[in-house]
């Protein structure tokens, strides 16, 4: 068997591959970026290191690397005569991998069974964003091009933080991990992933990840860098900053409970055990790292403002939520292009077009007025600066 995965990264080598390494199958990453590739290439094995309690070393054998970039025909080989194709490369560069999994698929002998086909990004519903982008992609061809595979979201947790230096193509990563998939594309032929688990409805998987472990996360960097605090671990550590992160979560969970009908019991325990992992303190994490790419994060569907949209419409508490919207809109770093530009935004635009701009919020929306005051205050803060 073998696995073709796109995105050669953290994730990419520290979670997924690792895991399609252990189901059995030949793993072939795909990158551009060439030393990445040659270093994969000059590597007999790896080793995924656990880091923190109870957490073990994974050595991965049997792969190798291909370059899109320099090698676009190498690739569509590999996904012509590939079991499973994943990809962990951000969800706006599904786009961008899609003509080369088209490439691979048009290439395809007629007598294969059909790619597994699973994309493992922090997004809602991203396979079946990357569906989208291979039909765009292919053109004309579109359904025999989709007839040779079948496409299966998924939900994907674990931490995997920057790397410490010299470490080579090793990753490090937190012991815990979660792979939820949907089943019913598969008809019940299943891929070999140990470790992972196959749902009938993935929805209440991905959004209770989505607005737990992502939305905790980034309230927990956002929060840290407004006390200037660097280390994920040591926000948490303090506990007023604990107590807001709590409060946002208790905010999703309460969310989740009335939407998807899950038990609030269970999501208490869930809610523990997620920021016991952000309080890891081997897990060397950064709110730099963590609070990243704020535009993205302050998005209509994203963290934030998905379980806040959510919650308005049923009348239930924002507070939390909005008070982690204002932390992240002040989150000031001059080495993230996208908190540079929101700075821009803020002193140059007007805090009802900006709050629609950034967040998809219309103004008659019940969660419009709140959002837009964290704007307003925004503003008016950086010009008493």
């Amino acid at each position: 068997m073998k696995a073709v995965h796109f995105g050669a990264g953290n994730i990419g080598r520290g979670f997924v591959g690792l895991l399609l390494h252990e189901g059995g199958y030949e793993l072939v990453f795909s990158d551009v970026a060439d030393a990445l590739v040659d270093a994969i290439n000059a590597a007999d094995s790896y080793t995924v290191h656990e880091a923190g309690p109870g957490g073990v070393d994974h050595v991965v054998t049997g792969f190798r690397a291909v370059n899109s970039k320099t090698d676009p025909d190498a690739v569509a080989d590999e996904v012509a005569t590939a079991d499973v194709v994943t990809c962990a490369v951000g969800p706006t560069v599904l786009r961008f991998i899609a003509p080369a999994i088209v490439a691979g698929l048009s290439r395809r002998s007629a007598d294969r069974a059909p790619v597994k086909v699973m994309a493992c990004e922090n997004a809602i519903g991203a396979t079946d964003q990357l569906r989208v982008e291979i039909e765009k992609a292919a053109g004309v061809d579109a359904v025999e091009i989709l007839g040779r595979a079948v496409f299966a979201n998924t939900a994907v947790d674990r931490i995997v933080p920057a790397q410490p230096e010299g470490g080579g193509v090793n990753v490090t990563v937190e012991p815990y991990f979660e792979w939820a998939i949907e089943a019913g594309p598969f008809n019940g032929d299943l891929p070999n992933i140990p470790g992972a688990h196959f749902v009938d409805d993935l929805g209440p998987y991905i959004e209770r990840k989505l607005f737990t472990v992502n939305t905790g996360h980034a309230a927990t960097a956002y929060f840290g860098a407004l006390a200037g605090i660097e280390r994920i671990s040591d926000a948490l550590a303090d506990p007023s900053i604990a107590a807001r992160v709590s409060a946002a979560l208790e905010e999703t969970s309460a969310m989740l409970t009335a939407v998807h009908g899950l038990d609030p019991a269970e999501l208490a325990e869930y809610r523990a055990t997620i920021l016991d992992r952000f309080r890891n303190p081997a897990l060397v994490d950064t709110v730099a790292r963590v609070g990243r790419q704020p535009l993205r994060k302050l998005s209509r569907h994203e963290r934030f403002i998905g379980p806040a949209v959510q919650a308005a419409e049923r009348d239930l508490s924002t507070r939390a939520l909005v008070d982690a919207v204002a932390a992240a809109v002040a989150f000031d770093d001059l080495a993230d292009e996208q908190s540079v530009e929101l700075k821009r935004m803020l002193l140059s635009e007007d805090a009802d077009v900006l709050t629609s701009t950034v967040t998809g919020l219309e103004p008659e929306h019940p969660l419009f007025a709140a959002v837009h005051e964290v704007f307003v205050a925004r503003q008016r803060d950086l010009r008493m600066d």
